[in-house]
């Protein structure tokens, strides 16, 4: 149980020294900007298929199982805005992230963890190349950027999703259901949301960053490091939420 202990508090320590080189190195030049655009591309465009199957989803289910409840209080007309609400609020930021952290982090621990056990990492270093700036900034700055704009994209398609559920038993148009949605949406219930996932995003690739930076030597370690960089990221995005959520209902 000690060691145990022990090992939490050193990883830590270490976490903390990584995530403090990050803002060191943040601005010292040069900025590795194609590097940075092809992160971008990988972490936003090539999740965009599983992000639109997942928001669609997201709508269409909870619009489906909430209606016969609402029914029974004659309350159908509140759909459209408490489905939307809940997706922008609550359910597109943490599926989003959870799937991002399935899919992000574990790419970044392996894909890093791949390049220091093959001794890439040390061959930049002789190279002159500074490997932190080039491997760890840019992921991070590519997962904070592009997380909050997919589940910006995921509110969407999470609403239109809950348009098709409405009209499977119902009859709205378009316009009408956004109209409905937009009228009870305030900008309390915007910002928070989209607050919060900065934070996602800047946690999930700096774990999946951290865990392949610092993978231990023999190709095991590849495997061991992409999944210990979704565990710790997707048990970030549930603190991260619960603090989130504590900090919005005691300022508003």
């Amino acid at each position: 149980m000690n060691i145990y202990l022990k090992n939490i508090f050193i990883d830590a320590g270490n976490m903390t020294q990584f995530t403090l080189r990050f803002f060191k190195e943040l601005f010292k030049p040069t900025f590795q900007f194609r590097e940075f655009k092809r992160q971008c591309f990988a972490v936003g465009f090539k999740t965009l298929p599983l992000i639109t199957i997942t928001g669609f989803i997201m709508g269409l289910v909870l619009t489906i199982q909430s209606r016969p409840t609402l029914l029974k209080f004659g309350a159908e007309s509140w759909l459209p805005s408490m489905v939307s609400l809940s997706i922008i609020r609550e359910i597109a930021p943490v599926i989003t992230a959870l799937i991002c952290a399935g899919k992000i982090a574990s790419g970044i621990g392996a894909e890093l963890g791949s390049m220091k056990v093959t001794e890439q990492i040390d061959a930049m270093e002789v190279s002159a190349i500074n490997p932190y700036k080039y491997l760890v900034v840019t992921r991070i700055l590519a997962t904070t950027l592009m997380i909050p704009l997919l589940v910006i994209y995921a509110d969407f398609i999470g609403i239109y999703g809950g348009y098709v559920g409405y009209n499977i038993h119902g009859s709205m148009t378009l316009f009408r259901y956004f109209s409905d949605v937009l009228e009870h949406l305030e900008f309390l219930d915007l910002l928070p949301a989209f607050i919060k996932t900065f934070f996602f995003g800047f946690f999930i690739g700096l774990i999946g960053s951290y865990k392949g930076f610092n993978a231990s030597n023999g190709t095991a370690s590849v495997g061991v490091a992409a999944n210990e960089a979704v565990v710790a990221a997707s048990l970030s995005v549930f603190i991260i939420d619960m603090f989130a959520v504590q900090l919005t209902d005691l300022l508003f």
